[in-house]
């Protein structure tokens, strides 16, 4: 009696969830091999442009806070 109780689930497991499981994953490796596609590149691109611009506004406005106010940096530390 206990094993009927367990042969059902898994002959349904066996059935129809794991041709799915395994569809589903096979299909996401075919995708992860085969690489960006050219619109994920070009939005990469510029991603990488946009992060590089932030990073020379950043620098920028460090330096301006370091002519004009020397201890910015520390303020943290006196809270």
């Amino acid at each position: 009696m206990d094993m009927d109780v367990l042969i059902a689930p898994i002959i349904v497991f066996l059935v129809v969830v794991a041709p799915i499981w395994l569809i589903l994953h096979y299909r996401s490796k075919r995708q992860v091999s085969q690489g960006l596609t050219e619109e994920e590149f070009t939005e990469l691109n510029e991603l990488i442009s946009k992060a590089d611009k932030m990073a020379q506004r950043i620098e920028t406005l460090e330096a301006i806070l370091d002519s004009e106010a020397p201890n910015w940096r520390n303020r943290d530390e006196r809270i």
